[in-house]
């Protein structure tokens, strides 16, 4: 197992007081599981930088990405990843979805309906409580 982690950024993608969450590929490892937009962090990319090409590359979207609101590192049978999140409070572009089975605008109270991948849920009860943003 690795000692170090994936760097990963992700996006908290907010509009009209919904958030945007994607649900994973049935094909991908934990398909159908839900996750907030985003990916690794390429060699030479900073976190901003890497988040803005995958918002992109998934959602045919160009990002502003503000402010980092979470962090977190977390251990799954297959990987160690360290997923640093992102307020995108506005983008240009109208979202496609490139990559995911589904995507969805939520309301933030019903977040926690979603079976989300075990290492958002921390993050996805402070957002449903309305800590963050």
């Amino acid at each position: 197992m690795e000692t170090k982690p994936a760097q990963v950024a992700a996006g908290i993608i907010v509009k009209d007081g919904l958030v945007l969450i994607c649900q994973r590929h049935h094909t991908d490892p934990y398909g159908m599981q839900w996750e907030f937009p985003g990916g690794k962090v390429r060699e030479g990319e900073n976190l901003k930088e890497s988040l803005a090409r995958e918002l992109d590359e998934e959602l045919g979207i160009q990002a502003e990405v503000g402010p980092e609101v979470f962090r977190l590192r977390h251990r799954y049978p297959d990987r160690y990843v360290e997923v640093a999140f992102f307020i995108i409070e506005s983008y240009r572009g109208e979202v496609s979805n490139r990559v995911f089975e589904t995507v969805e605008w939520a309301p933030r109270a019903k977040l926690m309906e979603y079976p989300f991948l075990e290492a958002d849920r921390a993050l996805v009860n402070r957002v449903a409580r309305g800590e963050i943003f």
